[in-house]
C-alpha cells in the first residue's frame, strides 16, 4: 500500500477549501496555472475569503514532501507522484448557454501528462451525466497511454461548495461520492470519509453521482423562478411578494425561496448541462429551460420597474444618476462569475441613465476584467436620482440613504432587506 497523496487541481472557490482539509491528514499538493495565485497561496493569503489567513498558514508546507500538509505549485513535476488527482476546475457556459469543457480537459490532459499505474482520478466539477467517462477519460487514456480500470481509475464526488458560507463548509456537508469500479467506489468514499465529518454517500455509478449534482441545482433554479414569477404577478396587484411568501411559509412543508436575480457559477449555469444532454438523446426539456429563461429575464424586468417608479416619482430618467449596491452574484462574498447584476446595469445605461457601482465585496481589477465596468470599493460621496440595492450585503444594511438620496429620488430594493420607510419598491 502506497502512501496516499493528493494533487488537487485547481485552486479556486471548491479547489482550495478541499485541498486544505485534506492537508490536515495528508500531503497534498494542490496546483494551479495562475502563479499569481499559487504565490498569493502560498503567502498565506486567500483572496476568495473562502479560507481564512490562520487557517490556511496551519496547513502550509514549504516543501513537496510525502508528510501531511498543503504545498501549491504551478509546477506540474510537483503532481507527479501522486495518487489521487481531483480535478476542481470551472465548468462555465458560452454566450449561447452551450457547456464549455475546455477546463476539464486542460485538467485532464494535465493528469494525463503525470498518471501512473493504479491511480485514481476523481472529478468534481460539475457537468451532465456521462461527461466524465465519455469526454474526459478517453484524454487521460489519450496522453497517458493507460487504460481505465485496468492502469489507472476514476471516480466522481460533486462539489457542494456554498461561496460566502462560513457555516455550511466543506467538511460540514454530506458528500456523495463514486467510482468507476464498484471496488474504487469504496476506495474513493473512504477518501472523502475520513475528512468530511458530516458523512458521505456512496452513488452505485459515476453516472448516478453527475446526474444527482446537476439536478439540485436545477431543482433550486426551478423553485426560484416560481417565486420570480410570483413577485410579477403579485407587483402587477400591489401585493408585497414577500409578505406573501412570510404568511404561506408557516405550513410545515412549504419551500423557503426568494425572488431575485440568479447568477454565479452553479444555479445559473447547471441546467444548461443537463438540458444539453437531454437534447443529444431527442428530448426537449420543458420545465428545466422555462426557469431558465424565466430568470434570465429578471434583469430586465428590474429595469422596468425601476424605471416606472422614477416616472411615476418624477424622477428624470435620462442623464440621472443611478446608484447600483453590489456586483458580486450573492451577498457578502467576492465572486462576480456569471453575476446578473450586470443585466440590470446594461438595461439601464440603455435609458441613458449614468451609472455608479458601489460593492465593499468585489475586486475592482476582476469586475473591470471580467464585464469592462468601474466599480468602487468605497461609497461615493454623492446624491443619485435612484438607488437600487441588488445584492445583500451586510454593509447596505447601514447606510444612511437619506444621504444619497436627492431632493426627488428613489430606493429599489431587489433583496427586500431595507424597511419600508427606506425603500420606495422591492421585488
Amino acid at each position: 500500500m502506497r502512501k496516499i497523496k493528493i494533487g488537487v487541481i485547481g485552486l479556486g472557490y471548491v479547489g482550495l477549501p478541499l485541498a486544505r482539509l485534506f492537508a490536515t491528514k495528508y500531503s497534498v499538493v494542490g496546483f494551479d496555472i495562475n502563479k499569481i495565485r499559487v504565490e498569493e497561496l502560498m503567502s498565506g493569503v486567500d483572496s476568495t475569503l473562502e479560507v481564512e489567513n490562520d487557517v490556511l498558514l496551519s496547513v502550509l508546507v514549504n516543501e513537496n514532501f510525502n508528510e501531511k500538509g498543503l504545498y501549491c505549485s504551478s509546477n506540474l513535476e510537483d503532481i507527479s507522484d501522486c495518487n489521487y488527482y481531483i480535478i476542481t476546475v470551472p465548468t462555465p457556459v458560452d454566450k449561447n448557454n452551450r457547456p464549455i469543457l475546455t477546463p476539464l480537459i486542460k485538467a485532464s490532459e494535465t493528469v494525463g501528462a503525470v498518471l501512473g499505474q493504479g491511480d485514481i482520478v476523481i472529478y468534481e466539477s460539475t457537468v451532465y451525466p456521462g461527461a466524465t467517462e465519455e469526454d474526459c477519460i478517453p484524454i487521460i487514456e489519450k496522453v497517458s497511454g493507460l487504460k481505465i480500470n485496468k492502469d489507472f481509475y476514476a471516480g466522481y464526488s460533486p462539489e457542494r461548495i456554498n461561496p460566502g458560507d462560513k457555516e455550511h463548509t466543506v467538511e460540514k456537508i454530506l458528500k456523495v461520492t463514486s467510482g468507476s469500479t464498484p471496488e474504487v467506489g469504496k476506495k474513493v468514499d473512504d477518501l472523502y470519509k475520513s475528512v468530511i465529518t458530516a458523512g458521505t454517500h456512496l452513488a452505485p455509478t459515476i453516472k448516478v453521482a453527475e446526474a444527482a449534482k446537476v439536478i439540485e441545482n436545477s431543482q433550486r433554479d426551478i423553485n426560484i423562478a416560481f417565486v420570480n414569477e410570483l413577485a410579477k404577478i403579485f407587483g402587477l396587484m400591489d401585493i408585497n411578494t414577500h409578505d406573501v411568501l412570510e404568511a404561506a411559509g408557516t405550513k410545515w412543508n412549504f419551500l423557503p425561496f426568494k425572488p431575485g436575480l440568479v447568477g454565479g457559477h452553479c444555479i445559473g449555469v447547471d441546467p444548461y448541462y443537463l438540458a444539453q444532454k437531454a437534447q443529444e438523446y431527442g428530448y426537449h426539456p420543458e420545465i428545466i429551460l422555462a426557469g431558465r429563461r424565466l430568470n434570465d429575464s429578471m434583469g430586465e424586468y428590474i429595469v422596468s420597474e425601476v424605471v416606472k417608479l422614477m416616472i411615476k416619482n418624477d424622477v428624470v430618467v435620462k442623464n440621472a444618476e443611478v446608484l447600483v449596491l453590489g456586483v458580486t452574484f450573492k451577498e457578502n462574498c467576492p465572486d462576480v462569475r456569471n453575476t446578473k447584476v450586470v443585466d440590470v446595469i446594461s438595461g439601464l445605461k440603455e435609458f441613458g441613465v449614468n451609472i455608479t457601482i458601489y460593492d465593499p465585496w468585489a475586486k475592482k481589477e476582476e469586475v473591470c476584467r471580467e464585464y469592462g465596468l468601474d466599480s468602487l470599493n468605497k461609497l461615493p460621496d454623492q446624491k443619485f436620482d435612484a438607488i437600487i440595492l441588488t445584492v445583500a450585503h451586510n454593509e447596505f444594511k447601514t447606510i444612511n440613504y437619506n444621504l444619497l438620496k436627492k431632493e426627488r429620488s428613489i430606493v429599489y430594493d431587489v433583496k427586500n432587506i431595507l424597511s419600508d420607510n427606506v425603500k420606495d419598491l422591492g421585488l
